[in-house]
């Protein structure tokens, strides 16, 4: 027996290893709070705005470690969180309006190692500070909106195959339509009932009225709520992305609760104002001329069909129910200003459902006023229990004539100001929200607390590590040793794949990797005591080395399996801080095989391989 590793699984091996370090080594790089500026409507920032930025916090006596001009943003690179916090009102002074910016961390990293693709691995809330928020989701709400759809969705059909109703009213869970004639009521529940299958129908009379009623199952009831939670978590996903944050974590807590991290962040207000946010437009023709608003206003009685709104100024203006297009239909939305009368302006691109009904309309009214209204859901106080009152705040924005006929892309005018064009344009792109939230709880970790838990979970790794290597090095000897540069190795391994997958890193995880320590060593107590034994029994020392491997082989592969399963388990039904020691663990279970049978046979391999020997130090 020589036990020599053929040259390519030696060369494996080094280039594992050279891998890991290059991968683990952006981690030792210090995070530096950092302002990015970045353009709200894709505008590049150039040196001027840069060399501004840089008078400004000249001027306010705030020490700058740098700023870099990259691709599409500039960055503001700080020493203490205190500089960056100062920073942030210098630089929102003189900042124009198409640019925002953004709190962050970033690793200070030479310029060859990011070159090469190295980024340090993410961390988490509790190991980087930011803002934790939970949000309540008003399922009523969700509910009273897909009643609004359904009934909306029955004018349009029974309208289509010309059946006359009477009215068509919303009622708790469905709405009541009400005819006048038996022979219409059963047509249109014919009608209705093959029309919307997944809704439940039922018929009743009143005197001379006939109703029927088209109304939400439990089953439709439970899919509303679902859609508005998922649609909730997609939209604020989307509103997230638009503050550049790292590695946010926006999942479903329970039935109607959504939990937001954002590490890095230190700004609460901002990011309350932008994930509270629920503002929309409508298109809608207007009914009428100005004298029937005004006698609307003053008499409290509207037309058929129309429905009083007031203007920005305060003139009443009446306006069809029938809406053309809203924000849900948008697909893209920016802002910018009126090339004639250089005003704010929204540009909005519509889907094809949207774009094929904007152009039907637009056709058919050519020559006709069209309205823009902006619709906004305001907190105006709180109840009794302390619950936000909510009320729906909807004000014409724009009146226009329709010149001509026009479809997927138009613009919209009528705002106050660039700022709120900007705001108007980001929430539209980034969706409207389902059913309005509330947020309920509200944290702030500030990064202090975060290096302090960085510091905690380094030194427990440290100190796990530690008495493992003295264990192993006193009772195992020159074999210790070996294990022991298999348990560095390791280490490094677990956060070079963190760092090549950008995994996020929490203080659970940390607790993994504590585990992971231990339980990286047991390999190789198996194969030193089977080495031992062989020993014992009188097998020459390249014998036992063979035998001390091959054969404790399949109770490491089985042991290690079992451990791996379980942190698939505790990955595919645990939540964050579950998920993140998940990750770790099976990392650390993959890497220590690896170290533990490879790793260590190759420097053993190495070191007594090809040769005659009469004694192991073990």
């Amino acid at each position: 027996m020589i036990n020599q590793y053929p040259m390519w699984k030696n060369l494996l091996v080094a280039f594992v290893l050279l891998v890991g370090l290059l991968f683990a080594l952006p981690n030792i790089y210090s995070q530096d709070p950092v302002i990015e500026v970045t353009g709200a409507r894709g505008e590049q920032v150039g040196k001027t705005l840069q060399q501004n930025i840089v008078a400004a916090l000249e001027r306010a006596q705030i020490p700058l470690k740098g700023s870099e001009l990259k691709a599409d943003r500039l960055q503001l690179r700080f020493t203490e969180p205190e500089h960056q916090l100062r920073a942030q009102e210098a630089v929102a002074k003189v900042l124009p309006p198409e640019y925002t910016h953004a709190l962050t961390l970033s690793p200070d990293i030479p310029g060859w190692l990011a070159a090469l693709g190295g980024k340090p691995m993410n961390l988490g809330l509790d190991l980087r500070g930011g803002i934790h928020v939970l949000i309540d989701v008003d399922m009523e709400a969700a509910l009273q909106k897909s009643v609004e759809r359904i009934a909306g969705n029955v004018r349009t059909t029974l309208r289509g195959e010309r059946i006359r109703y009477i009215t068509v009213k919303e009622s708790g869970n469905g709405v009541d339509i009400r005819f006048n004639d038996a022979a219409l009521r059963d047509r249109a529940e014919e009608l209705l009932g093959g029309e919307y299958r997944e809704l439940g129908i039922s018929t009743r009379d009143e005197g001379e009225d006939f109703f029927v009623r088209v109304f939400m199952t439990q089953q439709e009831e439970r899919e509303s709520r679902k859609l508005a939670l998922e649609q909730n978590i997609t939209t604020l996903r989307n509103r997230v992305n638009a503050l550049g944050v790292s590695e946010p974590v926006i999942q479903q807590q329970g039935d109607r609760r959504i939990v937001v991290e954002l590490p890095g962040v230190q700004d609460p207000g901002k990011v309350k104002d932008l994930l509270g946010a629920t503002a929309t437009l409508e298109y809608r023709l207007v009914h009428g001329d100005p004298g029937q608003a005004f006698e609307a206003q003053s008499t409290g009685r509207t037309p058929a069909g129309a429905a009083l709104y007031y203007e920005r100024n305060g003139q009443p203006i009446l306006l069809k129910r029938q809406v053309i297009v809203t924000g849900d239909e948008m697909t893209s939305a920016s802002a910018g200003f009126d090339q004639q009368s250089g005003q704010p302006a929204v540009y909005v691109n519509l889907d094809s459902k949207g774009a094929r009904r904007m152009r039907n309309v637009t056709t058919e009214n050519v020559g006709k006023p069209m309205a823009v209204v902006f619709k906004e859901k305001r907190t105006v106080g709180r109840d009794e229990e302390g619950k936000p009152i909510r009320q729906w705040v909807e004000e014409v924005i724009n009146v226009a004539t329709i010149r001509e006929a026009f479809g997927r892309r138009f613009q919209t005018t009528g705002l106050d100001s660039p700022q709120e064009a900007h705001q108007l344009a980001l929430l539209l792109r980034a969706g409207a929200l389902a059913a309005p939230i509330d947020i309920v709880e509200e944290r702030t970790i500030g990064p202090s607390l975060g290096q302090d838990n960085i510091d905690q979970g380094f030194t427990s790794v440290l100190v796990g590590m530690g008495l493992v290597l003295v264990f192993m090095a006193v009772y195992y000897r020159a074999f210790g040793m070996v294990a022991n540069l298999a348990l560095v190795t390791n280490l490094v391994l677990i956060v070079a794949v963190l760092s090549i997958l950008q995994a996020t890193l929490t203080l659970p995880g940390i607790a993994g990797i504590v585990l992971t320590v231990g339980m990286a060593v047991d390999a190789n107590v198996l194969i030193f005591e089977r080495i031992r034994e062989e020993l014992r029994v009188g097998s020459t020392p390249q014998a036992s080395i063979h035998a001390g491997y091959s054969k404790a082989f399949s109770t490491i592969l089985d042991a290690n399996i079992t451990t791996f399963i379980a942190a698939v388990v505790l990955f595919s039904i645990g939540s964050g801080p579950v998920r993140g020691f998940a990750v770790t663990l099976a990392i650390g279970i993959l890497t220590s095989m690896f170290t533990a049978i490879i790793g260590t046979r190759s420097v053993i391999n190495l070191v007594y391989g090809g040769k005659r020997i009469e004694k192991l130090s073990i």
